[in-house]
């Protein structure tokens, strides 16, 4: 290549570069609560299985939060393998007591892209009165119809499961 031309499209290719700024990807569901606990409390709520079974899952098959491990909840202990709940789902990420980043899949009842994965992240914040604000991101829902049934079964569950933790840690 000559080395004028060469000049050209690293000078164009830096100034792309610089130019271009990373569009932030939406999250596709949000779900914000305020929990009556310590952060350290509702931390442990979702990375023990004795925590995930106080307010979301009957049986946390595998819990192992740290990157790679696995985040697998039963809902459907009498159902064939690969249908009790997050069979193979794992976490992403977790940063203790500020964020965790989990794989989650779809339900039994849309076979079609169970094996696909959407992440969540959940941002845990403490705020005055020993409290939590808990936001949860579910990012990844693609196209088509079983991705719209699936994000339309998430839309409803995932306000569930966080009203489920607030209730669970709710003062009489």
């Amino acid at each position: 290549m000559l080395p004028v031309l060469r000049f050209v499209l690293i000078a164009t290719f830096a100034t792309f570069v610089r130019d271009a700024s990373a569009q932030p990807l939406a999250p596709d569901i949000v779900v914000t609560r305020v929990i009556d606990a310590p952060v350290a409390e509702v931390w442990k709520a979702w990375t023990t299985p004795e925590g995930i079974e106080s307010f979301f899952a009957p049986k946390a098959a595998k819990v192992v939060p740290e990157p790679g491990g696995a985040f697998e909840l039963w809902f459907g202990l009498d159902h064939p393998e690969g249908q009790r709940g997050s069979e193979g789902c794992m976490f992403h990420s977790v940063v203790p007591m500020r964020q965790l980043v989990f794989e989650w899949n779809a339900p039994p009842t849309i076979p079609t892209i169970r094996k696909l994965r959407t992440l969540v992240y959940l941002d845990f914040s403490e705020i005055e009165g020993n409290r939590t604000s808990l936001t949860l991101r579910n990012f990844g829902y693609g196209q088509g119809e079983e991705w719209i049934k699936a994000k339309a079964y998430f839309e409803r569950a995932w306000p569930a499961v966080m009203a489920s933790l607030e209730k669970r840690f709710a003062k009489p």
